[in-house]
């Protein structure tokens, strides 16, 4: 019996030598543009990015309680110190984006300022028209589990090989007796520098409930005044048990004495720190019986997981909040590809009045989609793929495929244009053009019953199919 090679796990390479996909986009707009932004929660790893493009700027930390005096006392004058700088946390000063203005207008050499905001200052009016086609913004988030995992630069353009009607397949072998138990530690880990250097779970939720309880007490006050402090963290912990579902403003208002107003200005400073997102709905161009209230996700499952106090997902109450979790996972890492891929994508979710739903739809620039739904178990069944056939049915010209994301190994062919395809390949993937015929009809009859699981020996002849 041949013997495989372990599953891949994070590295425990120290942070700051983790690759960041990020950094060739952050360097061709600092060849173009005057001033570049580069935006992201506290600790996903700005400033160790920022540094590598130091040479030649002068460094200036905004956390550093000299240089943000006089940042908010004298702007203009800080500006006029420096010819190119390198500014770190700028959302403490947002005035000090006038100057910036004020020196660019009168100095339009690309690469002037770079900047990193621990907050969307995008989201700001003021800041966004302030810098009107004058900053190109780009998004650090936590680290993907491909900037983790060597040779993950083969997963970098797994969105772009989707829409170029590639499919993912392991790029290497799991043994099916340690995905499991790999899965769930990437999962719980999440992908924040600091967390993922700490050796177990008990450590990473520590630092995670410190690094929640830091953002509440001092970064919210940067960024608004809410009348209400003291509720944050409640409204913060109720929001993660409603991970993954539809926002109900009133509901989670109404149970800590907030009106649904103040829970929706709470929640956009939650959005602008980047600890979670409003998903939309995708349209589909006017389609009806559609829901329109945005779904709630968290971008990072470590931090998730630290508010559900779930660090072993081993009890059988932790393994129910395991499909919450999981989901939020797969959020993350395509929020992720979103950043630096090459193309431009909306990443939406499908919900009708008839409860039928996709997890993620994709949707590029051309109008194409990609719809993925997310598995949190090892079998295949064909009822998980009935929300992706009634996307491809609702849109078949624009269907680009449908994607089951499971805890498995084998990339199976499940109908036209739907495949079940291991969650592993987001890190551990190479891609095989999709072919463009196939033979549906036999194997939607012979191989994917009414009901019930797809058997092994099913399994094993879809997946000689999907090899061939």
């Amino acid at each position: 019996m041949t013997r495989q090679p372990p599953a891949p796990k994070p590295d425990r390479t120290p942070p700051s030598l983790f690759p960041r996909f990020l950094a060739g986009r952050v360097g061709e707009a600092l060849a173009d543009t005057p001033v570049v932004l580069v935006s992201g929660p506290r600790q996903s790893g700005k400033t160790t990015l920022a540094r590598q493009f130091s040479a030649g700027r002068t460094y200036l930390s905004l956390d550093d309680a000299p240089t943000l005096a006089a940042a908010r006392e004298d702007p203009v004058g800080l500006i006029r110190t420096v010819d190119a700088a390198v500014i770190d946390e700028v959302q403490r000063a947002p005035n000090l984006l006038l100057a910036i203005k004020k020196a660019v207008d009168e100095d339009r050499r690309p690469g002037r300022f770079l900047l990193t905001g621990s907050a969307n200052l995008m989201m700001l009016p003021n800041v966004a028209d302030s810098l009107a086609g004058r900053v190109d913004n780009q998004i650090l988030l936590p680290l993907a589990q491909s900037e983790m995992t060597p040779g993950g630069e083969s997963c970098v353009d797994w969105l772009d090989q989707l829409f170029l009607h590639r499919i993912p397949f392991m790029a290497s072998p799991v043994p099916i007796s340690s995905s499991s138990g790999v899965l769930a530690d990437r999962v719980l880990g999440g992908g924040y520098p600091e967390s993922v250097a700490r050796s177990s779970v008990r450590r990473r939720q520590a630092w995670a409930r410190q690094y929640l309880n830091m953002l509440i007490q001092r970064d919210v006050r940067d960024l608004a005044r809410l009348d209400k402090l003291a509720q944050l963290p409640r409204l913060l912990g109720m929001m993660a048990h409603v991970s993954g579902q539809l926002c109900n403003f009133t509901q989670l208002g109404g149970q800590i004495g907030l009106d649904h107003k103040t829970v929706e200005k709470y929640l956009s400073v939650f959005e602008q720190m980047y600890l979670l997102q409003r998903v939309p709905v995708w349209s589909g161009n006017g389609l009806s019986r559609l829901v329109k209230t945005p779904k709630l996700q968290f971008i990072d499952s470590g931090l998730l997981a630290a508010l559900l106090e779930v660090s072993d997902i081993s009890p059988i109450h932790h393994r129910a909040a395991f499909g919450k979790l999981l989901e939020c996972f797969v959020f993350g890492e395509l929020l992720k590809f979103c950043t630096w891929s090459e193309h431009r994508y909306a990443l939406c979710f499908y919900r009708d009045k008839d409860q039928r739903e996709v997890d993620f739809v994709l949707e590029d620039a051309m109008g194409s989609i990609v719809g993925i739904e997310v598995k949190a178990a090892a079998t295949i069944n064909p009822r998980d793929f009935s929300g992706l056939r009634h996307l491809a049915m609702l849109a078949p010209e624009r269907f680009t495929c449908g994607l089951v994301l499971y805890d498995g190994d084998e990339t199976l062919p499940m109908g036209p244009r739907l495949w079940a395809v291991p969650i592993a390949t987001l890190w551990n993937g190479k891609f095989r053009k999709m072919p463009t015929t196939y033979p549906g009809a036999s194997i939607s009859r012979e191989l994917l019953p009414v009901a019930g699981a797809v058997s092994a020996s099913r399994l094993a002849r879809l997946a000689r199919l999907a090899r061939q």
